[in-house]
């Protein structure tokens, strides 16, 4: 199914009826400010292990997962002082940090060092979704099997067909990876360069 949603003012209708979706334990395409992601809710193992299939990933390799602010991240990760205010500069935006799990986030989704990947895209869609599910949601990027990532969702819809239950159409996406970033123990690292100042942390 190929939803249109407005990427300025997404419609809270359609908003809903991708949410009922994802509670459900459906897997979704939608935009960010870097790709378009794969998702599912945080909290339904069986589609998130329909997303590791989809992906051919090793679970050793944890996703990351979309937040909707800096509240809502501190539910789900260990948010030192420093931690705050270097997220609070720069969420919403194409960063990734690595922040000390919470007991709340499901064992699957974190490292052996109990590490996890967070997010809040500078995206008003896949926000609408967070907010509107009540707690974060998976994301990864929507590359087909050979690596590349598809930027048309009408092109993703045709490539994914059933192995997903909804791609919403939001206009353009950056093309760019995420920077990633590692805030454990109040040191930060520059995991991945992507879209994305780092150069503070260098």
């Amino acid at each position: 199914m190929l939803i249109n949603i407005n990427p300025q003012n997404p419609q809270l209708r359609l908003i809903r009826k991708v949410v009922d979706t994802l509670r459900q334990g459906g897997i979704v395409i939608y935009p960010t400010d870097t790709y378009y992601g794969i998702g599912c809710d945080l909290m339904n193992q069986k589609a998130i292990e329909r997303i590791y299939q989809l992906k051919r990933r090793d679970h050793a390799k944890p996703f990351s997962f979309i937040c909707s602010d800096l509240t809502h991240i501190s539910r789900y990760a260990k948010v030192s002082n420093y931690a705050y205010r270097t997220m609070r500069r720069l969420l919403p935006g194409p960063y990734t940090f690595i922040l000390e799990g919470s007991r709340l986030v499901p064992k699957i989704m974190l490292t052996k060092r109990k590490t996890a990947g967070i997010r809040v895209p500078d995206n008003a869609i896949c926000l609408a979704l967070v907010r509107e599910l009540g707690h974060p949601i998976i994301t990864t990027s929507a590359a087909t099997a050979d690596g590349s990532n598809l930027f048309d969702a009408s092109l993703l819809h045709d490539h994914f067909g059933r192995q997903v239950d909804v791609v919403i159409e939001g206009g353009t996406v950056s093309g760019q990876p995420s920077s990633v970033i590692s805030l454990i123990d109040d040191t930060p690292e520059v995991i991945r360069r992507g879209a994305g100042d780092v150069s503070q942390f260098e």
